[in-house]
């Protein structure tokens, strides 16, 4: 991995990880579905005409299509929607938790439905994940945290597991900013019926939600999403997954340093421990070294 992929996945890794503060932030003063399905409209448009401007096609590939519409609906229109509504009830840095645990869940959907075979430090690392989100909720559930929140984030983040692979259909053909622009665009689609139906707009104008709102379309939303795609399809999914080892960390910091969330000695542990496990996962998922004799330069 070349110096300019480590730093595209740190980048990935902290825009990501940011993205929960400042819905944390937004959801505080708008209705969750209609401020993302808004977003994902406004973000959509921009990525749409920035790849137009740069002379990509709308004819995607099949695959792409495809993929394109899956994680529209599953990452935008699924698993976002449902943070952004149970961040109404928890904590930025439990929602960065949880959905850290996408790697683990891909690996475990790898194993049984493409029945890729795990490697010992692999089997470990899933142990240590599982060991640590037990730890982390049975020390939010025993506090009072907000059951229905936790169940929203779960099966959001099934939905972005689901996402993430679909995605590699996606990331051959090229046009990458145009499919970051169409996903979005499904997504907005998808939440803005959404929002009519099962709640009422309503926003209270200040500061922070000018600001949150501005940076999740343009960071999280554009950019981060931007760098994924083209991490993919530089290094391929099991390298860039990699980077999704930070997620909890930066998650986790972010919201205590922007939003004042405390955690006990007991989360801080749990943390660690679901960071490592993910990392051990993907470290069981790099594909093995050539241990053969290295290949001679030719005669000049």
């Amino acid at each position: 991995m070349d110096l300019k992929s480590v730093a595209m996945g740190l980048a990935f890794a902290l825009m990501w990880s940011s993205a929960f503060t400042s819905a944390r932030i937004i959801v505080a003063d708008a209705s969750p579905l209609f401020s993302l399905a808004l977003r994902f409209l406004i973000s959509g448009m921009i990525g749409v005409m920035i790849a137009r401007a740069m002379g990509q096609s709308w004819r995607l590939t099949r695959p792409q299509w495809k993929a394109t519409i899956l994680f529209g609906v599953c990452q935008n229109a699924l698993y976002l929607g449902l943070n952004f509504v149970a961040m109404q009830w928890i904590e930025a840095s439990l929602a960065a938790i949880i959905a850290s645990t996408m790697p683990l869940l891909v690996a475990l959907a790898s194993l049984a439905f493409f029945r890729e075979t795990i490697r010992p430090l692999g089997a470990l690392g899933l142990v240590a994940g599982v060991l640590g989100v037990m730890l982390i909720m049975g020390t939010r559930i025993s506090a009072g945290v907000d059951l229905l929140g936790i169940t929203l984030c779960g099966v959001g983040v099934l939905a972005l597991t689901a996402a993430t692979l679909a995605l590699r259909g996606a990331t051959s053909g090229g046009n990458f900013m145009m499919v970051v622009g169409l996903q979005m665009l499904i997504g907005s689609a998808v939440l803005i019926p959404a929002a009519l139906v099962f709640g009422t707009i309503q926003i209270t104008p200040s500061w922070p939600l000018l600001f949150a709102f501005a940076y999740t379309t343009f960071v999280p939303g554009l950019a981060a999403t931007l760098i994924w795609v083209m991490l993919l399809n530089r290094i391929g999914a099991v390298r860039a997954a990699t980077f999704h080892f930070l997620n909890p960390v930066f998650g986790v910091a972010i919201a205590a340093l922007l939003l004042g969330e405390s955690l006990g000695w007991l989360d801080l542990i749990g943390v660690g421990v679901v960071t490592l496990g993910i990392l051990a996962v993907q470290l069981s998922r790099q594909p093995p070294r050539s241990r053969g004799v290295a290949p001679q330069s030719a005669p000049g």
